[in-house]
């Protein structure tokens, strides 16, 4: 017993000194914040269903009865996304980047979609750099916001919103024209 409080009595003293050996490896330096930027983006997400090339594909479908929305698409519908960035309109506009992610039409009673997508620019200015939205989509108007909530490369740290608005629409194509604000470092 006295060789056990002695040995615990050792080990006490040696790790009260080994706190007070230790040093810090770096030095602190104050805070001297980036200034903020911010950037506004417009360019066309052009998204391609049901054809011999889509850039939208159904990956998952809950077995669900009945439509509960009432929509060509039913509520709890995955879809994988991989759609070009254009800098217009026309089909054949330049190709600016693309949109890669996933995207659940979440829904019951609405068309609405939540939508976790990286917008990746391949050329220009932000070649390399990329926008994460994820937000709630309210696919069936025509004027949307979504949220920016981070971002690469030349976008680090970013926020932000972008406002979508419904270009074209038909069954097989979707052209939507975006607006983003971004606040970045």
């Amino acid at each position: 017993m006295r060789g056990t409080l002695m040995l615990i009595w050792i080990l006490i003293i040696c790790l009260s000194q080994v706190a007070v050996q230790c040093q810090y490896y770096s030095k602190s330096l104050p805070y001297h914040p980036k200034p903020v930027k911010v950037t506004n983006l417009h360019f066309f997400f052009h998204e391609t269903l049901g054809s011999e090339n889509p850039t939208a594909v159904v990956i998952a479908q809950a077995n669900i009865p009945s439509n509960h929305n009432n929509s060509s698409v039913p509520f709890a519908t995955l879809y994988a996304l991989d759609d070009p960035l254009k800098i217009g309109p026309e089909h054949d506009s330049e190709v600016i980047g693309n949109a890669q992610g996933l995207a659940v039409l979440a829904g019951t009673n609405t068309t609405d979609a939540v939508m976790y997508v990286d917008f990746a620019f391949t050329t220009g200015k932000f070649k390399g750099s990329s926008l994460s939205i994820f937000s709630r989509n309210p696919i069936q108007e025509i004027e949307r916001e979504v949220a920016v909530i981070g971002g690469r490369g030349q976008f680090k740290m970013a926020t932000g919103f972008a406002l979508l608005k419904a270009y074209f629409i038909n069954s097989t194509n979707v052209i939507n024209e975006y607006n983003v604000t971004v606040i970045h470092y």
